[in-house]
């Protein structure tokens, strides 16, 4: 039987409601959690409140690889001491971060934001993979690397829909003569790399092999 409540008072309804839309919050943890809130003080939520605010309204992202930033480039790409002839293309913010906690990579991101899937109506052109040619044509044409000496990483989801993902760009950057490799399969069919455990994936980013449509 659904949870069904009858709320004592309006405000307290539409709380539920609006922490209830955050994915895998039901209503019963939705209203565990308003209730929480209200019992604390008032300068406490304010500052919970505003940071969501700030969040939405006050963050960028990078130009560069569209990483979630502070400022228009991100920490990473202005960072001088990372290697700019590695560039490591991840599906999302979450995974720049799982990489990094790793400590085994050292070079550049490219997040795509998202992957490409049909069944949930997002193609090519919805993704940074465009964006990611640019980078790389402009990267070589500048004279900052030559194409052999420039590796892009497909660190993706080894699931049919990140597969064809890192088959698409693969299409698309192979012109430029770049070395494209993948992780290593630390990481089993259909596993997410979200939620690989940091062991694991430093072995997969370590011992990454060429990519081989």
């Amino acid at each position: 039987m659904a949870f069904q409540e009858k709320y004592p008072s309006r405000l307290l309804s539409d709380a539920v409601e609006a922490i209830g839309s955050l994915p895998g919050v039901g209503k019963r943890s939705a209203l565990r959690l308003a209730l929480h809130l209200l019992r604390q003080p008032k300068e406490n939520v304010h500052h919970f409140a505003e940071s969501i605010v700030r969040l939405r309204d006050e963050s960028l992202y990078c130009r560069e690889c569209r990483m979630i930033s502070d400022e228009e480039r991100c920490s990473i790409c202005s960072d001088r001491s990372r290697n700019r002839q590695q560039i490591c293309v991840v599906e999302n913010v979450r995974d720049v971060m799982s990489i990094e906690n790793t400590g085994q990579y050292h070079g550049l991101y490219h997040v795509l934001g998202g992957i490409i899937s049909p069944i949930a109506g997002v193609g090519p052109s919805d993704l940074n993979i465009a964006a990611l040619s640019e980078r790389i044509r402009t990267q070589i044409e500048s004279g900052a690397c030559e194409g052999a000496d420039l590796e892009v990483i497909l660190a993706l989801s080894g699931d049919v829909e990140g597969e064809t993902t890192a088959f698409y760009i693969y299409r698309q950057i192979e012109r430029f003569g770049v070395r494209v490799t993948a992780l290593a399969r630390g990481l089993g069919f259909g596993d997410d790399l979200e939620y690989a455990d940091e062991l694991t994936l430093g072995r997969s980013i370590a011992g990454r092999q060429d990519f081989k449509p």
